[in-house]
């Protein structure tokens, strides 16, 4: 085995000696995991840019009603998009190294029952329709068909990881419809910046399956980049911070914003600066390390409401 090859057990996602396998009954562990409570990452990722663009909406702390709701539905909507793409993924997963004990491709649970969990989410994460106004339950609505597309795009795009972006930072927008029954340009450009920040660090991710992807004929931006990937991911984190630099200059931030963007960009630099293509494990921590991209952006927000 070579120095830079990485042995099977580390890329595999599921770590069976968890909080999971420790507390849950055995019944409700492969429903868990189906809809990634036991890999919170994911809903962080979704839910930091969100509550940034609630502190930028209501210029401060934002209303604790507001605040639990968006929570709640930054949870529930991550484990749906999880149990829709492990669902369209079932054959594909067992073939991949990082994804081959997952619950469905590993024959924990059938797709009945993954059918009928998907209608449970979907029901409780309804519910909290019922807390938002008008504007934010169109939009709500609105993101369900980028939810569903999102795992047929890796079969016939290499630009997946948009879709993908799309959908984990939609509740920014909702944020200011909720809060203000309006989405200013400069909240769209936070959105969008968070859509390409995604884009960024979602390829370095990608770089872990690239092998498993080639066989099975499978996209990405990492196949698309290919060696260049440095490049290509260092351009997306540029146009980031651009767009949530003059995002909060059109929204009214103080220099203080600015100068927790600026903290920002140090980060995303420090990431692409140990980035290494052929490192898998690195990639993995890598992708983790954007949890403190997102405390860095509601540190910043709250500097410039409150500075």
């Amino acid at each position: 085995m070579s120095a830079q090859q990485t042995p099977s057990p580390d890329l595999n996602d599921i770590v069976f000696t968890d909080w999971v396998e420790r507390w849950l009954p055995k019944s409700w562990r492969p429903y868990a995991r189906l809809c990634r409570l036991d890999r919170p990452i994911g809903t962080w990722l979704t839910l930091l840019p969100c509550i940034a663009a609630l502190i930028q909406a209501a210029g401060g702390l934002p209303d604790l009603v507001r605040l639990i709701v968006f929570s709640l539905g930054a949870l529930l909507m991550r484990g749906i998009g999880c149990t829709v793409n492990d669902m369209c993924d079932r054959d594909i997963d067992k073939h991949v190294e990082r994804t081959r004990f997952r619950p469905l491709t590993s024959g924990q649970l059938s797709m009945r029952q993954a059918v009928w969990f998907l209608l449970g989410q979907l029901l409780v994460c309804a519910s909290l329709l019922f807390f938002i106004n008008e504007m934010s339950r169109w939009l709500a609505i609105a993101v369900l068909p980028f939810v569903f597309i999102y795992p047929l795009c890796k079969r016939v795009t290499y630009w997946p990881q948009v879709v993908l972006g799309i959908c984990f930072n939609w509740g920014m927008l909702m944020a200011w419809s909720d809060t203000q029954n309006t989405v200013p340009l400069g909240a769209i450009a936070m959105w969008l910046g968070a859509v390409l920040w995604q884009v960024g660090y979602d390829s370095i991710y990608a770089y872990i399956d690239v092998r498993d992807d080639q066989q099975l004929g499978l996209r990405s931006t990492a196949l698309r980049f290919g060696a260049r990937g440095k490049q290509w991911i260092g351009g997306f984190y540029i146009a980031t911070i651009a767009l949530w630099a003059w995002g909060g200059y059109d929204i009214g931030m103080s220099w203080a914003y600015q100068a927790g963007i600026f903290a920002v960009a140090v980060h995303l630099a420090w990431q692409l600066y140990i980035f290494d293509l052929q490192r898998p494990a690195r990639s993995l921590m890598l992708f983790r390390a954007n949890l403190w991209t997102g405390v860095l952006l509601i540190a910043a927000a709250l500097a410039g409401t409150l500075i």
